[in-house]
């Protein structure tokens, strides 16, 4: 038996505490599975391939990178959409994403792909079932869906469902909320096609992927991947202009994301030495956070110094990019790699399921 991951040090003799909860909460969701395999509950199914992205621990395994990732292999010779439920937007219901649409509106992984694929119809909605219907009505020359972080939810059933796990916390390890991470059960990884383990060394071992894989038991029709993140070259928020992380380089890391583990990793061996503001995953930045950034960056010591920050918080930030322009506020892109040379496997895997489920239709 593996021990128990508990991200936070300092957390776990509170986390630890609130174990009874943690069996409260397993039961839930337990009778919960039982209702939806007795089918009490009812998972609908449409007639489109429908491909979701999911986990079944709560925080940052990696979501937005797969979702960017099937959008750019795929969005070129399908005609896409992405239906995210709208995390921390200030509005709710269905939503289609336009050309005025922000980030509180839809929501900042939502208005990311937006950005970053116009050609993508973006989609929220917290009812994914009533979603589809009204994103197929508004799109009906919609090709491919992909429900982004879906799989605990069972209400609708997709036609090819991904499970991510990150490296550093894989779900077999790991215990229900509040204790651990989980917020589904174990045996519910059982219900997908591919496994992802995401976030690994970039040079994982095939010996560390095998004794992974042992551990998590995949089910001869399931698929197991290994990926790691890539970093690109950071860009000025506001005017694009890309800029290297160099040796002699003070930064300040700004994230309101579930784990910037990775990327402080990134800046240990990259820069000479960097500080971090953290806020609340999801944070919505005010007047008051953008000063308080202009004060701390003020205090940097050092003639090469910038501001760092993630995809995800730069879209909250770009409703101050008139003040932002001239700053040395820079954005740090990530892609999902796969490790193995198993990439061509995996698009494989996809565009067979799109192009089979389009053929029987």
């Amino acid at each position: 038996m593996h021990s128990m991951n508990f991200n936070f040090p300092l957390l776990k003799p509170l986390r630890m505490l609130l174990f009874p909860f943690s069996l409260l909460y397993w039961v839930a969701i337990f009778l919960r599975n039982k209702l939806y395999d007795w089918k009490v509950l009812k998972s609908a199914s449409f007639n489109i391939p429908i491909v979701c992205v999911g986990n079944i621990a709560a925080g940052g395994t990696g979501k937005s990178p797969m979702v960017e990732w099937l959008l750019r292999q795929f969005g070129k010779e399908l005609k896409m959409a992405t239906l995210s439920r709208g995390y921390k937007r200030k509005t709710s219901g269905y939503a289609l994403a336009n050309a005025e649409t922000t980030a509180l509106e839809i929501g900042d992984e939502p208005m990311q792909f937006h950005l970053k694929f116009p050609h993508v119809s973006v989609a929220v909605g917290e009812e994914r079932v009533v979603a589809v219907p009204l994103l197929l009505h508004d799109r009906p020359e919609t090709e491919l869906i992909v429900l982004d972080d879906a799989f605990q939810h069972r209400a609708i059933k997709a036609g090819l469902n991904i499970v991510l796990t990150d490296y550093s916390n894989l779900y077999s390890r790991d215990w229900y909320l509040p204790t651990g991470d989980l917020r589904d059960e174990k045996r519910s990884a059982e219900r997908a096609d591919i496994i992802v383990v995401t976030k690994c060394p970039a040079n994982l071992s095939e010996q560390q992927a095998k004794e992974i894989e042992k551990e998590l038991e995949p089910a001869p029709r399931q698929e197991l991947f290994f990926a790691s993140i890539s970093y690109g070259s950071p860009y000025q928020l506001v005017s694009r202009q890309e800029r290297k992380l160099e040796a002699n380089m003070e930064v300040l890391l700004v994230t309101g994301i579930a784990n910037p583990k990775p990327l402080k990793r990134l800046l240990s061996e990259k820069v000479a030495s960097y500080e971090q503001m953290v806020f609340s995953d999801h944070h919505i930045f005010t007047i008051d956070d953008i000063k308080e950034i202009e004060r701390r960056f003020s205090q940097l010591g050092g003639n090469k110094k910038i501001i760092l920050t993630t995809e995800k918080d730069a879209v909250r930030l770009m409703k101050f990019q008139q003040d932002l322009a001239a700053w040395s506020l820079y954005v740090l892109p990530i892609e999902m790699v796969f490790l193995f040379n198993k990439m061509d496997r995996f698009k494989s895997i996809i565009g067979t399921f799109s192009r089979q489920f389009s053929a029987s239709a």
